[in-house]
């Protein structure tokens, strides 16, 4: 049995034969985007219009404390903004302002302790703790079948990799 794999505009419903462009259109914010940027496909066509449609925009963040201590991003016409301006203009005022420094990437993942159950065996570049060791040997078969069940490799006490690593006796 075969798949066939049929594209069609999310914008019309149009079918596109496979020599037809497609075109993706990544929808970065939107009022009823509630889980993160989406994907459309579309036709040349459909996406021809956006350039003469789109908006000349500010794009602004505000840091005050209304916003719990994260900034509010608000979204207006640039010449809104512009109008703000009323002592100088605002293209001056944009070349003469201080420049923001992007915030330093910040390390969100944590470190994982391969010492307790949930994570003892899972393939790792450090070094194996004896407490890590000790659980893997102590309780095989409650590890590798949380391994299995991820889709990780097993651990074997008869590999000699895997008996060196977690402390296996070897026959010698």
């Amino acid at each position: 049995m075969g798949k066939k794999t049929i594209h069609v505009s999310d914008f019309t419903g149009q079918v596109l034969s496979p020599d037809d462009e497609v075109v993706k259109v990544v929808v970065l914010e939107h009022p009823d985007l509630v889980a993160g940027p989406v994907q459309l496909d579309a036709t040349p066509v459909d996406v021809e219009s956006i350039d003469d449609a789109a908006l000349d925009v500010a794009v602004v963040e505000i840091h005050d404390r209304h916003g719990g201590g994260e900034p509010r991003r608000v979204v207006l016409t640039a010449s809104e903004f512009d109008a703000m301006a009323t002592d100088v203009p605002m293209a001056q005022l944009l070349r003469t302002a201080e420049r923001v420094k992007p915030p330093k990437a910040r390390r969100t993942a944590e470190k994982i302790d391969y010492g307790t159950i949930d994570h003892a065996g899972r393939p790792h570049r450090g070094r194996v703790t004896e407490e890590e060791a000790r659980l893997v040997r102590d309780r095989l078969d409650e590890v590798n079948k949380r391994l299995a069940d991820a889709g990780i490799r097993q651990i074997d006490p008869a590999d000699p990799e895997h008996a060196a690593r977690y402390g296996f006796p070897t026959a010698d």
